[in-house]
């Protein structure tokens, strides 16, 4: 049973843009929750932390996400990534990563009436009844605990519910799928660090890592694992997206993949285009790509190990036609016209991440 259903709508299901009655049933079932947003990074960046303005579209001239538009999208839950690049180390990205928290806290008692914090599936549920967005903390790169078990146990008292293992570069305790590689995937603390997130109840990101790291992590995980922010490598080879025997492994560990819309991560000629210095026309990226990830993702593993993590406000460009966060109907109603269910939507756009959050949450899968 999809662990997201019940047995009438969710009062936001109605704010969504969509006229496919497929897709409104979906999200009649589970609202989208989405694995990754950098909006509190973005803000830091272009607003010094402010969070008045996010109560309308287009605040500061370019964010991609607001409370109106989150609601648009059907966006019931969202894992807001408290970033640190990797540019900051050791007690300079402690204090990052707690600014990071700190502004999330802040935009949900700013939007009372649209936001709230949640930190397990029944928070989630209860936010959704009463007709708003559950806030979730995601802590983006291993750096962010300076090395240190303490640290992250304080990230998780501070309501964090994930920590990605690595950013764009190692740490000192895991290898990066962007860096040159140095452990060969976890070391002994790196993998003390994945029995303490199982024992706190966090969920474990595998995003950003090496492939060794991500079977190092599978190896001594007692709990499901999520990418957040990720695709599939099969379809598109960049080293940020998932290959076909990690994905078989994430089936057998219980875990979900969160496809990511980063065009670098959908599109091999978008990527040599980026990479290039962008000479000539610009390859045109489309929700169909996004679409083409997604079914690879259900083909290998099943739907039941399948979601949605946009990474809005962590990069510059999206596909056309998914600009920002209004824009996740679109993706289900292309899914609609290649014969998805409604049941199978909603597993896609929130049932399964919320069966994970729930299974890392109480303990058990």
């Amino acid at each position: 049973m999809n662990p997201a259903a019940s047995s009438s709508p969710h009062p936001a299901a109605r704010l969504a843009v969509t006229g496919d009655p497929t897709v409104r049933s979906a999200l009649e079932k589970a609202l989208v929750f989405d694995g990754h947003n950098d909006l509190a990074w973005e803000s830091r960046v272009e607003a010094a932390y402010a969070t008045d303005g996010l109560g309308e579209v287009a605040p500061h001239g370019r964010f991609h996400t607001d409370v109106p538009r989150l609601r648009r999208g059907g966006v019931g839950a969202q894992f807001w990534s408290v970033l640190v690049p990797s540019s900051l180390a050791g007690a300079d990205a402690v204090e990052a990563t707690l600014e990071q928290i700190d502004f999330v806290h802040r935009l949900v008692a700013a939007y009372p009436d649209d936001l709230a914090l949640a930190r397990t599936g029944d928070d989630v549920r209860a936010v959704w009844a009463d007709g708003k967005v559950a806030s979730l903390l995601g802590a983006e790169g291993g750096h962010s605990i300076d090395d240190s078990l303490a640290v992250l146990r304080v990230l998780s008292r501070l309501g964090v519910a994930y920590m990605t293992l690595t950013h764009n570069v190692n740490t000192a305790w895991a290898d990066s799928a962007t860096d040159e590689p140095v452990h060969g995937g976890l070391t002994d603390l790196g993998r003390d660090v994945v029995r303490e997130m199982n024992r706190l109840g966090m969920l474990v990101d595998l995003s950003h890592v090496a492939t060794t790291t991500m079977h190092d992590a599978l190896d001594v995980t007692a709990a499901p694992v999520i990418f957040s922010h990720s695709s599939c490598r099969a379809v598109t080879d960049h080293p940020r997206n998932v290959p076909d025997d990690v994905l078989l492994r994430l089936r057998d560990n219980g875990g979900v993949l969160m496809v990511a819309f980063v065009p670098s991560f959908l599109s091999e000629s978008w990527a040599r285009w980026r990479h290039g210095g962008e000479v000539g026309p610009e390859p045109r990226v489309t929700v169909q790509d996004v679409v083409d990830h997604i079914e690879h993702a259900r083909e290998v593993m099943g739907v039941e190990h399948v979601g949605l993590g946009g990474d809005y406000d962590g990069f510059v460009r999206f596909p056309v036609g998914l600009e920002d966060v209004s824009t996740y109907p679109r993706v289900l109603e292309a899914l609609a016209t290649r014969g998805w269910s409604a049941d199978d939507m909603a597993a896609l756009a929130g049932g399964n991440a919320l069966r994970v959050l729930d299974a890392v949450t109480s303990g058990g899968r």
